[in-house]
């Protein structure tokens, strides 16, 4: 099934499109991420500008977060308070990446610059997971040591003005929250990701958070941010390819909800070695596409 993107001047097919949104949808369930980190450099890889296949692959990430916070609220893992602030953050953030998007287009270099933050995103977070994941699974390991790690860092026990928030059993200041929202709407504006490679680790293990409510809280503020930067590349990058975006939404929003069930069951350092195996193999693609092959050496700026 052949479709006609028009943004992006290309026909591809409709059904891998789809299949891609599926598998991105998983991941949401899964792990609290978006989806987004593997949707636009495998968009990319398969012909779509990066500047499109950022911009759309926002509203896929949007459709799949809707789907794996209703999962995951059903069973009270969704901290509202703490996500209500890091949304707030995330929606600053946006619009400050949308000033950086167009100063990035219009000098011609918007597609090297999103491939350069995906190797080097990518790899760090790949190598970080993997580490974690083969700490745990080797023999012997004992799994309280990662346990121990989960308490928030000093600088943010520093910061003034604490709040509670109950659902992750924190008394800490809701700038920490803020400020990592702000860092990931950035993110999320410049290349189509919700953020949640980022977020869920950060969530972790600089804030401290409840394991339980990670996911959920993560899957919540992705939700409202993408819906921002997707109305913000609507209306200023004009970049949304909505044929593209349909048809990865629809994919997404069925994966979701298959990911959670298979989270539920499933070993969560085996999955952490898989999503981390994953995430590296596109690293090293994408890094081969910029040293040693590039793809594109600059980008159309528009007149």
């Amino acid at each position: 099934m052949d479709v006609y993107l028009p943004i992006a001047n290309l026909s591809v097919n409709g059904l891998l499109i789809a299949a891609l949104g599926f598998l991105t949808g998983i991941l949401s369930g899964l792990f609290g991420v978006g989806g987004g980190f593997l949707t636009t450099p495998l968009l990319i890889f398969y012909g779509i500008p990066p500047t499109v296949a950022a911009a759309s692959a926002s509203t896929q990430v949007t459709g799949a977060s809707v789907s794996g916070v209703l999962a995951h609220s059903r069973r009270n893992g969704v901290d509202f308070r703490m996500g209500s602030v890091m949304v707030a953050g995330g929606v600053i953030g946006a619009m400050i990446g949308a000033l950086l998007f167009r100063l990035l287009q219009a000098i011609g270099q918007i597609d090297v610059v999103i491939n350069i933050l995906y190797v080097l995103m990518l790899g760090m977070i790949g190598s970080l997971m993997m580490r974690e994941a083969l700490q745990v699974i080797r023999p012997g390991a004992s799994k309280e040591q990662v346990v121990r790690k989960r308490r928030h860092h000093p600088l943010v026990a520093a910061l003034p003005m604490r709040w509670r928030f109950y659902s992750s059993g924190l008394y800490i200041s809701p700038l920490a929250p803020l400020i990592l929202g702000v860092g990931v709407g950035i993110l999320t504006m410049l290349m189509g990701v919700g953020g949640g490679f980022i977020l869920v680790p950060a969530m972790l293990y600089i804030l401290g958070m409840s394991g339980n409510v990670v996911v959920g809280t993560s899957l919540f503020q992705i939700l409202f941010v993408t819906m921002t930067t997707t109305m913000m590349h609507s209306l200023t990058t004009k970049a949304v390819d909505i044929v593209l975006a349909g048809l990865l939404l629809l994919g997404s929003v069925m994966g979701a909800q298959f990911g959670t069930q298979i989270a539920l069951k499933a070993r969560p350092e085996i999955l952490r070695f898989v999503l981390a195996s994953i995430v590296l193999a596109v690293a090293i693609r994408m890094l081969y596409g910029l040293g040693v092959q590039p793809d594109e050496i600059y980008a159309v700026a528009p007149l």
